[in-house]
């Protein structure tokens, strides 16, 4: 873990700031304001969070490589968002032009239920599926996002054929599934924590078992490999210095090095991931990148 100290003086003078291309209240804010005590900690600077919503994110993204390029500001991220919408059309920029420089977390995807659903396991409902084509229903938040995403993965790898009924973000996927509109939902492990006792959650896509649902297999296990969420990172304007980005990722893995910021994202639902500036974030935006476009075509988002 890099010492406070020591890097502090590598940033400008003053406050930075860290703009979020969202509305408060979404997962993106709230982890960056899990994130901002743990900054000012380590370097001893005023981390200032602000909002820049408009167009899922395409209106600031557009306007990233227009600001300071000294290390005084950084901006949230999010996938399968910066790869997806500039392949719909034109949104401001191109993937190429977001310089991340980490990617910290995802909220992994996840089938969720009803407590009282006849689904006890994520094998019922693909019997179910596959009895009764495009009659089980899914909520989830957008077209082209991760949840979309991650319905036509499973469509694909299980041979099934569902309907996926697009909602004005998670809270209102939620509400459709609670109110009997949906059969089950593509929503997030966030969406355990939330919402607790009244639903149930039948695989999520990670690697390992999500420590907070220790119970809940993975699709892995049950022989579907996908690994997928929305992902969130940090990106620099195109203009910093490769000191500057070197520096900047340095500061969020020192962060996500901290055992009780790491605690925290965790008892929230989200999960940890650890893509830093340089080889290892060329390979995942090249393995994510095809992985999304491949989808999005499936799906027809996309010619």
């Amino acid at each position: 873990m890099l010492s406070g100290n020591a890097v502090a003086q590598d940033f400008p003078s003053g406050s930075v700031n860290y703009v979020i291309p969202f509305n408060p209240g979404g997962e993106s804010d709230i982890t960056a304001r899990l994130q901002q005590p743990y900054f000012e900690k380590l370097y001893n600077q005023q981390l200032v969070v602000a909002y820049q919503p408009g167009g899922g994110g395409a209106v600031s993204w557009s306007r990233l490589n227009s600001l300071k390029e000294d290390g005084s500001t950084m901006m949230g991220i999010n996938l399968p968002h910066i790869v997806v919408k500039p392949e719909q059309g034109d949104v401001g920029f191109k993937t190429d032009d977001i310089t991340a420089v980490y990617w910290f977390h995802y909220t992994p995807d996840a089938v969720v239920v009803k407590a009282d659903s006849p689904y006890q396991t994520l094998q019922d409902l693909i019997d179910d599926a596959q009895s009764n084509p495009k009659k089980v229903i899914f909520s989830g938040s957008g077209k082209g996002t991760a949840n979309h995403l991650a319905q036509v993965n499973f469509d694909k790898q299980t041979g099934v054929n569902t309907t996926y009924v697009s909602f004005k973000g998670t809270s209102a996927a939620v509400t459709a599934l609670l109110g009997n509109m949906v059969t089950a939902q593509w929503g997030y492990t966030t969406v355990g924590k939330a919402q607790g006792d009244s639903v149930r959650l039948l695989a999520v896509a990670m690697d390992n078992r999500h420590p907070a649902f220790p119970d809940v297999p993975t699709f892995k296990e049950l022989g579907i490999d996908m690994v997928s969420g929305a992902y969130r990172g940090v990106a620099v304007p195109k203009g910093a210095s490769e000191e500057t980005r070197q520096q900047m990722s340095d500061a969020i893995a020192a962060i996500n090095n901290d055992k009780m910021f790491q605690q925290q994202m965790i008892d929230a639902g989200f999960a940890m991931i650890d893509v830093s500036y340089g080889q290892s974030m060329d390979s995942f935006m090249a393995e994510k990148s095809s992985e999304y476009i491949s989808a999005a075509r499936s799906a027809g988002i996309i010619d």
